[in-house]
């Protein structure tokens, strides 16, 4: 593969990285929705929503089309929803190693005698 292959793809995981960005993304699973409906389940105003989804349009992942005077968003093809159910899949397994951890560490504390 040539590096500017790799290039796209670190460019494709950037775009990715924004919580807003990826939030979006999985309320837009359940469906295409509106602004608004997006704006309800977000904590950003409007300005910065508007950002965010001017970047994954441009990426070509979302959609936008005009009802009148409502703007409804939608994803551009099921193999978005695919990698954001094997991102979940992938940091649950991530978070489950650490959560055995953190209970062993904790065990581990309270086996280990106080040191004055």
């Amino acid at each position: 593969m040539t590096v500017a292959l790799y290039q796209a793809k670190a460019e494709f995981f950037r775009m990715l990285g924004h919580p807003v960005r990826i939030r979006v993304l999985e309320l837009l699973q359940a469906g295409p929705t509106p602004v608004r409906g997006l704006l309800a389940e977000l904590d950003v105003e409007p300005s910065s929503l508007s950002q965010q989804l001017a970047v994954l349009r441009r990426s070509g992942i979302v959609t936008a089309t005009r009802e009148g005077s409502t703007v409804v968003y939608a994803l551009a093809g099921g193999d978005v929803a695919d990698l954001l159910r094997s991102a979940r899949r992938i940091l649950t397994g991530l978070l489950a190693d650490r959560t055995v951890l953190l209970a062993e560490l904790r065990a581990d504390n309270r086996s280990q005698p106080l040191s004055q």
